[in-house]
């Protein structure tokens, strides 16, 4: 497409250069920017151009571009909007969406932007009205009426009882108090999102200054608020049951048709199977899919027939009088996923990007010379960077080998030796915010059986069930790990073949030679990682690579080669493998290009090789999709802009990276979808919604609501609080809405992890050494990393890295959790707990979850042992504390309730208190009893532990 400078809106120029919004007003048949303080403001009469600008983690710009057209909107604006959404999208290289948005019938993308909803105002500029300001008239009584689980639609609808029905949500706007109406067949989801429109219009038209009351579909006159509600009606009288409210009505299926625009004219296209050739780069198509009409509009397209396009879809859905029907114009080479998923099948077309770079050069060019930055057209660089793992790297780890439906525990010397042919299943625990982090994952060898797969899946889903679903699971496959993997592992090392009896009864049905790595064979070694926390030695065939160090050992022969492209960096990690593999052994280094004879003899003869180095799959940018498993099939919705209120507690939702699928599962979702996570995350990946060729062999977590992980919440601006409170969606954003503010629990940030290893103590053998490269050099040996990992274990604690989250040791371990029902005991538990930040950091031992081995049984007694030591302690803390009930207590002046009445589930709640602060209106002697503490104790508490034993107790 030839773009002049004449064709494009000087509005328009050095548009999109940085991410976020942009936003004009169709003034006199031309755009007018407006003021960011007025974005989300939308009046009935006017119509908008939005942009959505975003930057992508590769370094380029994405470009969404809405026109919104009001309802009072005349026929000529709201064609001026379209033709000049065209002209935007050439000022920005021709490549980006364009969305047709009517009000009322908005896009949940569109909505997105403005959360959580627009709410359109009278008025407008083209038609001749005037803008009405809300906030300077007296309050008028309005009734709104709300749909959406992720995004709100809201309409104002007539202030009368025949607006109201069973299906919906409404909201009443009145002076002194704000109501909503739960229909009795809405969704919680609906009426928790409902529930952010109601503070939105409290801080809009309220100054945040009025009550808030929700009422529930048929709750009689007993009840205060739902009289007072069904008072503005005239009374309460039942609703008929009948459809839901106007705008609700579904698009009925429709068979979907190809047209194609050539020279101002429509014309059908036949088809037997709907193919991507049928689309020629020289001209526009149609896809009317009912719902939505897509303009497809070729490469090669002037700027003067898109144009023409975009009119005659417009003057399609007028004659038709199709005003719920959304028109999305595409460009070819930048189809959407929806678009694409139309079609039988859809070619990967990865040079068109590239053109449409040098189209977008073209257009920078246009610009500069006219003296604007364009530095924002331009695609920039992606940052280089290694990845991070955001876990703490000093925790423990426990590693089985599964082996005859049956999983054997390996010593620490020999958990991070793997063999191809097995699978493997590991547990690792470190120290999160406030308690202990739980990882359990599978690892699955290339050529493993598929029977030991299932087992491995199988005991892990079982250790995680038994840990009650707080800990994480994983599902890995070799060659796909993720960073938190290695930087978990440290120092990994796989060989060839396997040692499980499914892999050797494999192996001999099929008269397949073992090839298992033996430490007296022949074997060759790619090394590789990012430090001596992250390092691999994997055993490969015989062919070499200038980019990587290798360790090649025939019996005690041993040699280490260096291609020309490694670094010293790559060179030490190949000393340090060395000295797990082939310890105190003689070795010679080996350079690239002056290798003696030997070497070639034992890889069987000189050939080319390869220098290219192998480049990890890079995260992509992180997309959340709702998730429901019916009848075996996954059904999945895309939530755009997403943010941690959009995880429901009743729903599970997939966030892909690309490069990881994570599962997150609500509290309240049932046990039998909790138990199916992972078979969640498994159809995902099959499905491959967003046609991004996704890898069976992706990394898959599964993430209870609470107990997520730091690589999990990265994604999101975390609020841990949010995910600890009781009660349902709705519940629990009625709380927050009704107190005021979201509660946060005053607990310290995550510290970020130092991968230095889980011994931050270093001794000379653990330094960097100095390497001399004689081929003839006898190495020193340093102590092994997996020496190393264990010595951690008995390390001081005065040693510690201070920058590394502090290691609490647990007061009991959980086979010897006091009973919670014993008064008695749950006081000295906590009296304990408030004594516990007294005493010094201690470096935890592994726990594992339970599985019965006669091994776990020594350590179980010893536990028992100190949790005798501790309760004498604890039992010396409780007469303390119980000596300081008699001295005076700071008197609030607070009335005094009972505790029934104060608990979140209480039958009769009391009312008009500070819900955060539930526990201040027990008596003194009530909160001793439920405590097991003073008031005066438990005010010395830090914040997390006192949130934490309200939580227990149903006062948070």
């Amino acid at each position: 497409m030839s773009v002049s400078m004449k064709d494009l809106d000087p509005a328009f120029r050095g548009s999109g250069q940085k991410d976020g919004l942009e936003i004009w007003r169709i003034e006199n048949f031309k755009p007018v920017p407006i003021p960011a303080s007025s974005y989300g403001k939308f009046f009935m009469g006017d119509s908008y151009i939005i942009l959505k600008t975003t930057a992508l983690k590769n370094g380029s710009l994405r470009h969404d571009i809405h026109y919104w057209i009001g309802k009072d909107t005349s026929q000529d604006e709201a064609g001026t909007a379209a033709i000049l959404t065209v002209e935007l999208d050439a000022a920005l290289g021709g490549r980006a969406v364009q969305y047709r948005e009517v009000q009322g019938n908005e896009t949940e993308k569109f909505l997105s932007y403005f959360r959580p909803c627009i709410m359109p105002r009278p008025g407008g500029v083209s038609s001749g009205f005037k803008h009405v300001d809300v906030n300077d008239q007296d309050h008028e009584t309005r009734l709104y009426v709300c749909h959406g689980k992720h995004v709100v639609h809201v309409k104002e609808v007539p202030f009368a009882r025949s607006s109201l029905n069973h299906d919906d949500i409404f909201i009443l706007d009145t002076k002194s108090k704000i109501f909503q109406f739960n229909g009795s067949n809405s969704s919680i989801q609906e009426r928790a999102k409902a529930l952010e429109v109601v503070q939105y219009i409290k801080d809009t038209f309220h100054e945040g200054k009025c009550e808030i009351a929700s009422v529930e579909d048929g709750r009689m006159m007993a009840d205060a608020e739902a009289g007072e509600f069904w008072g503005f009606f005239g009374g309460f009288a039942p609703l008929p049951r009948r459809a839901p409210a106007e705008g609700n009505e579904k698009h009925e299926e429709t068979a979907i048709k190809l047209l194609c625009f050539d020279q101002g004219k429509l014309e059908p296209v036949n088809y037997e199977s709907l193919a991507h050739e049928l689309l020629q780069t020289n001209k526009c198509y149609f896809l009317d899919c009912g719902a939505e009409l897509y303009v497809w509009m070729g490469r090669t397209t002037s700027l003067q027939e898109r144009k023409g396009a975009s009119e005659a879809a417009e003057k399609l859905l007028s004659d038709s009088n199709r005003t719920k029907t959304h028109i999305i114009k595409v460009i070819e080479g930048f189809e959407t996923v929806m678009f694409k998923s139309k079609f039988k099948e859809w070619p990967q077309t990865p040079d068109l990007k590239l053109s449409s770079e040098d189209g977008r050069g073209k257009v920078a060019a246009l610009l500069k010379r006219q003296g604007l930055n364009v530095k924002g057209l331009m695609k920039a660089a992606p940052a280089k960077e290694e990845p991070q793992s955001y876990i703490d790297c000093t925790g423990n780890l426990q590693v089985w080998r599964v082996n005859d439906k049956d999983k054997a525990l390996l010593s620490s010397s020999d958990q991070s030796k793997f063999y191809t042919g097995d699978c493997y299943i590991f547990q690792y625990t470190y120290a999160g915010d406030d308690k202990e982090e739980c990882l359990i994952g599978t690892w699955f060898g290339k050529k493993s059986v598929e029977e030991d797969r299932v087992t491995a899946v199988s005991l892990a889903s079982k250790m995680v069930e038994s840990a009650k679903f707080q800990a994480v699971q994983a599902r890995l496959y070799e060659g796909k790990e993720p960073v938190q993997f290695f930087v978990i592992f440290q120092s990994l090392q796989v060989f060839k073949g396997g040692l499980s009896s499914g892999y050797k009864k494999f192996i001999a049905e099929n008269g397949i030679d073992d090839d298992s790595y033996s430490e007296e064979g022949l074997a060759l070694f790619r090394i590789q990682g990012s430090g001596p926390e992250n390092m691999q030695a994997i055993q490969v065939a015989s062919s070499l690579n200038s980019s990587y160090c290798y360790i090649l050992h025939d019996g005690n022969t041993v040699f280490t080669w260096a291609g020309n492209l490694t670094t010293a960096l790559d060179q030490e990690l190949m000393e340090r493998q060395l000295d797990v593999i082939k310890p105190n052994t003689q070795s010679r280094s080996q350079k690239e290009g002056s290798e003696t004879d030997q070497i070639w003899s034992l890889l069987g003869g000189k050939s080319e090789y390869s220098s290219q180095k192998m480049v990890r799959e890079l995260e992509s940018d992180p997309h959340l999709f709702s998730c429901v498993l019916s009848k075996g099939n996954l059904k999945v919705k895309e939530i755009h802009h997403f943010t941690q209120d959009d995880l429901m507690t009743e729903d599970v939702f997939i966030l892909d990276c690309h490069t990881s699928i994570f599962v997150w599962v609500g509290q309240q979702v049932d046990v039998k979808v909790r138990l199916q996570a992972l078979d969640i995350g498994e159809k995902f990946v099959v499905l491959d919604f967003l046609m991004e060729n996704l890898a069976r062999e992706t990394p898959i977590f599964t993430v209870t609501e609470g107990s997520e992980p730091p690589f999990f919440t990265r994604f999101f601006t975390w609020d841990s609080a949010k995910s600890l409170m009781h009660g349902n969606s709705y519940q629990r954003k009625l709380a927050i809405v009704k107190g005021g503010g979201a509660p946060a629990l005053d607990k310290p940030r995550r510290r970020t992890p130092v991968y230095s290893g889980r011994s931050t103590t270093q001794d000379k053998s653990q330094r960097s050494r100095s390497m001399s490269f004689s081929p003839e050099r006898v190495r020193v040996r340093g102590r092994s990393p997996a020496f190393t990992a264990l010595a951690a274990n008995f390390e001081s604690s005065s040693n510690r890295n201070l920058s590394t989250p502090p290691v609490v040791k647990k007061l009991y371990p959980k086979s010897l959790t006091p009973d919670s029902s014993n008064t008695s005991s749950k006081s000295s538990a906590i009296a304990a707990l408030a004594g516990s930040s007294d005493r010094p950091t201690q470096t935890p031992t592994p726990e594992s979850i339970k599985d019965g081995s006669e091994s776990e049984k020594p350590k179980q007694v010893e536990d028992a042992k100190d949790a005798g030591a501790m309760n004498n302690r604890v039992e010396s803390l409780t007469i303390n504390e119980d000596a300081k009930e008699n001295e005076p207590e700071d008197d609030e002046g607070l009335p005094i309730y009972p505790y029934e009445r104060l608990k979140t589930t209480a039958a009769d709640p009391v009312t008009e208190i500070d819900v955060t602060r539930r526990e201040t209106y027990l008596s003194s002697a009530e909160f001793k009893e439920k405590f097991g503490m003073t008031k005066e104790a438990f005010s010395k508490l830090p914040k997390w532990k006192q949130n934490r034993l309200k939580i227990d107790l149903q006062l948070f």
